[in-house]
Parts: C-alpha cells; structure tokens; sequence
C-alpha cells in the first residue's frame, strides 16, 4: 500500500479540530482560543513530539510506522473504522479485529478520562493493562510498563511472586485458581492457536503451581465481590470492582470503590492525595 499524504494530513487536521479537550480529558484553561485540539496537545495524548506530529500533518517527513499511527488512532480517540481508515491513509493494513486488539473504543476511555479521582484501569481478557487512571497507578503500580507475557497479570502471578505482595495472602490460593480457570475458557473459547493457548503453554513449562491447578479443569472461577489489596504505604484495602465490558473488543474497563465510612474509604481518599509517592517514615524514638 502506498501512502495517501494530502488524505492523511487533511483526516487528522479534521479529526483534531472537532475534538475539545474536554472529550480527550484535558483541561480546557480560561484563555483558550484555538477551535478544536493543538498540535502538541495531541502530539502529547499520541506519546510523540510535536514536531514529528506536526510534519504528518504538513504532509512531510518519512512514512509514520505501523506503531506510530497505532498511537495516533487512541490519541486521537478514533472508533475503529476511522482507526482502519487511518492504517490505510498512511499505507498500512490496518491490525486485525477483535479480542487480541489493544485499540480502546472512544466510548470507554472517556469513562475513563472522568474517573480522575477513582481507581480504574482498562485490560483485555488476558489481563493486559492497556490504560490506568491516576489513582488506578497509585494502587497498583504502573502495569502498562510490562512487556511481552509479564503483560498478562495472569503469568506474572506465576511467575513474579513479587507480584503476589498487592494481594492478601488468604487470597493468594483463590487468585490461583481463577487466574487459570479463566485462561482455561479463553482458550476454549479463542482456540489452539490463539495467544491464550500461547500464553497456557508458557506457563505450563514455567510453574508447577499453574500445572498442578491446570490439571485440575476448573472453569467458572469469578472474581469476589470484594477484593483484599495490600498497598505498601497505607496497608489493607477492602474494595468492591466493578466491570465494564466493551464486547467488541473484549476490553473491561474495571472501577474500584470502598464504602462510605469504613477505613478502606478514608484510605482511599488519602491515596488519592499522596499518589504515588511514599509517606514521610517517623523517626524512630
């Protein structure tokens, strides 16, 4: 395929002067006067420069990558046609649909771009972080950073046992359980050839725990109710989950909240203003 540089200019000059930076959550500011997005502001959302966006839209520089404008289409908060129509404009095939696409629907981030003073994230079925709110960082760490299958929250509980301090330990042998039941129906349910599979077999030549309970054929595992963290700085939270399912894309956008009144809410709340960094230690008397 071969690249349409006028249409590609024209479609993201259009598509960034019908947004406001309210519908991407951004802040608007008392002096604005530009109709629609800036340059930089999206080259921000798109985790580019603003000169690399900047020559795409005068129509200059080298062919975007496949990568580049998989970042442009969520900066810019494209539903999935007009994310394929833009793989086309800049001469690429656009990725396949369906559950192995991190591509998140417009609808489901701005949820999420609401939910500021919420712990939130938004995964795919293998359990693969594709977007946090502030506060979801703040509980859990960064799990956008992980790369390969330690993308998957699922292989890192078997095979990071770090990644099992966030959880109470009672919890530890239930979590165990689900986490392989689940991979078990997604494999059924997306075939031998499918990155489920891929990732089950991984697994079986990493830990014994997750052969053992594999061979088990258990299915049906839900999560609880109610979920047990342990952050390192405020300790034991209690928090309800609730989901959001995008079944085009089998993204889930999950939200965790405490009740009103109990220690876990006020924990809450302070999380939400330390963020991520640590509490002053006392010094020792």
């Amino acid at each position: 395929m071969v690249i349409d540089r006028s249409g590609l200019a024209e479609f993201l000059r259009r598509r960034r002067e019908s947004l406001q930076p309210e519908d991407v959550g951004l802040a608007r500011g008392n002096r604005r006067r530009t109709s629609g997005l800036r340059r930089e502001e999206v080259a921000s959302l798109c985790h580019m420069s603003t000169d690399y966006y900047a020559r795409i839209e005068r129509e200059r520089g080298p062919q975007p990558s496949e990568q580049m404008i998989a970042s442009i289409a969520q900066g810019l908060h494209l539903s999935l046609d007009e994310r394929d129509h833009l793989f086309r404009l800049a001469g690429h095939h656009p990725p396949t649909r369906g559950a192995a696409g991190d591509h998140i629907s417009p609808g489901l981030l701005r949820v999420l771009d609401r939910l500021d003073d919420t712990p939130a994230e938004i995964s795919t079925e293998l359990g693969e972080t594709l977007r946090q709110s502030p506060l979801g960082v703040a509980l859990t760490g960064d799990t956008t950073r992980f790369t390969g299958p330690a993308r998957s929250s699922g292989y890192r509980w078997f095979t990071d046992p770090s990644s099992r301090q966030l959880f109470a330990p009672e919890d530890h042998a239930f979590l165990s359980r689900m986490y392989a039941g689940g991979l078990r129906e997604i494999v059924a349910l997306r075939g031998r050839e499918s990155r489920a599979a891929q990732l089950a077999e991984l697994l079986l030549g990493r830990s014994e725990e997750f052969r053992r309970i594999w061979d088990d054929h258990e299915v049906g595992i839900r999560p609880q109710e109610v979920k047990r963290f342990v952050h390192p700085e405020l300790g034991r939270l209690e928090l309800n989950c609730q989901r959001l399912i995008d079944p085009a894309q089998s993204h889930s956008l999950l939200v965790y909240t405490a009740v009103p009144g109990t220690e876990s809410y006020e924990k809450l709340q302070l999380l939400a203003v330390i963020g991520t960094q640590p509490l002053p230690r006392r010094p020792r008397p």
